[in-house]
């Protein structure tokens, strides 16, 4: 069984039947939508994937955080089937379908955001998501303008690539919007030399602070947006006193957090959201929006915020055509079921250890692997060619992950200069598949030294 299976490589990569198709790929599809894997998947079970010539490969990308309960959950299908067997469709500023309300019902009920009143809205991505929670927090503020940080990840429409950090997601798509201000987020691994970590995260603080007399006032900020644990900035998470006072500046100044939990949420932090730890630590978001693993590859998206925020928009602002589609909202339902039924956090915690101790064990031994980091099992490690000066090893990355999937494991990087390799694993991989995967990866290292 496929959902059980070890890594088996009986074709050079590409084998013939993906060649043919990733030829007809490049024939029919625009270059720019990059690809650096040589696999074409024919069915997916778990951590696994078979592909078109019979290769079975253990995926720690999981889509970049999309599979957090695995490929082809048969439950998940049988709920899909069973709502394609009603109605595929009905437009919620139309005509009004059940599963939203359901799905709303849950999310307002363990999405931790500041307000007990909740209500969710649905989108169909991630920046989808993101351009409504900063249409919300304007609306609601009446103020236009918002901060973002350095190495952030918000998605790649007009807004949310402005919003987004590196420049190469968006290089020849401007003009772009105005009223985005970037503060420095903070990076401890490579924070200025000679701090501590509390003088680090005090510097940090005082340069958000100081955006409000360089960049923007304070009056004129509708929101802060954070990435609990920063994705495509290389898998960073936000120190707790740095949140703490991020939230203690919003609430003198009248700004909201917005969270921006579209990668690091459902279940894989080891809680639902990263933000729950924000909110046992007395600094929850004002605004969640969470994407990715909510419907188990199905396009859906959420903002989640109190009612009090919304109380300024107007009947007819919000919605969309696709928004809480009727497939993903009985997908979604099903995946928070199994993920409390099976206590997939408690899962994600156990992997976590499991991975730290290897990771750390590596970077203890090898010169390579300068930092290890992450909350539950969002993990990364970061390659330098020298400990000391923390020079990034990006080319060895690049190295590293073609000779793991050549060995049947799909890894992918992340940071500004592609050298941190991301840990985004499904939560139902069985202790025997990441045992294994640490040994290809391992073994991929040490290969290319």
């Amino acid at each position: 069984m496929l959902r059980t299976a070890l890594p088996e490589i009986k074709t050079p990569l590409p084998g013939p039947k993906a060649a043919e198709i990733l030829k007809r790929r490049h024939e029919a599809m625009p270059d720019s939508i990059k690809s650096v894997y040589p696999v074409v998947i024919s069915r997916g079970e778990g951590a696994m994937v078979e592909d078109v010539d019979g290769n079975v490969f253990m995926d720690w990308v999981g889509g970049v955080g999309v599979l957090n309960i695995g490929y082809s959950q048969p439950e998940i299908v049988e709920a899909v089937q069973n709502q394609a067997g009603k109605y595929f469709h009905a437009m919620m500023n139309i005509i009004t379908h059940e599963g939203y309300i359901a799905l709303a019902e849950k999310m307002n009920e363990i999405v931790p955001v500041k307000s007990k009143n909740r209500r969710t809205m649905f989108a169909n991505s991630g920046a989808e998501a993101l351009e409504n929670a900063v249409k919300i927090a304007r609306c609601s503020s009446g103020r236009p303008n918002i901060i973002v940080f350095s190495g952030a990840f918000h998605g790649r429409t007009l807004l949310a690539s402005t919003m987004t950090a590196k420049k190469s997601y968006s290089n020849g798509f401007g003009p772009f919007p105005d009223g985005v201000y970037r503060a420095e987020y903070p990076y401890l691994y490579r924070m200025p030399e000679g701090m501590t970590e509390e003088q680090a995260i005090a510097y940090y603080i005082e340069k958000l602070e100081r955006m409000f007399d360089e960049a923007s006032p304070a009056d004129m900020v509708a929101g802060i947006v954070m990435e609990p644990v920063q994705g495509e900035g290389g898998f960073v998470p936000a120190p707790m006193e740095f949140v703490k006072a991020v939230r203690k500046i919003c609430d003198e100044k009248g700004i909201l957090l917005i969270a921006d939990e579209v990668q690091t949420g459902f279940g894989r932090s080891g809680k639902m959201f990263v933000s729950c730890y924000w909110d046992e630590a007395g600094c929850p978001p004002d605004i969640l929006a969470s994407a990715k693993s909510i419907a188990a590859g199905i396009p859906l998206s959420a903002v989640t915020t109190g009612a009090e925020v919304l109380e300024k928009m107007k009947p007819g602002v919000l919605g969309g055509t696709f928004g809480g589609n009727a497939l993903a909202c009985a997908s979604a339902l099903k995946v928070i079921e199994i993920m409390e039924r099976d206590k997939l956090c408690d899962r994600a915690l156990e992997i976590s250890k499991k991975c730290f101790a290897e990771f750390n064990a590596w970077k203890e031994e090898l010169e390579v692997v300068g930092d290890v980091r992450g909350v539950g099992c969002m993990l990364g490690i970061e390659f330098v060619t020298d400990k000391k000066t923390k020079e990034p090893a990006s080319k060895l990355v690049s190295d590293i992950i073609q000779t793991a999937v050549r060995n049947g494991l799909i890894i992918e990087n992340a940071g500004a200069y592609g050298n941190v390799i991301r840990f985004l694993c499904p939560l139902v991989v069985t202790d025997e598949q990441l045992e294994k995967g640490f040994e290809i990866l391992k073994a991929a290292i040490q290969a290319n030294l």
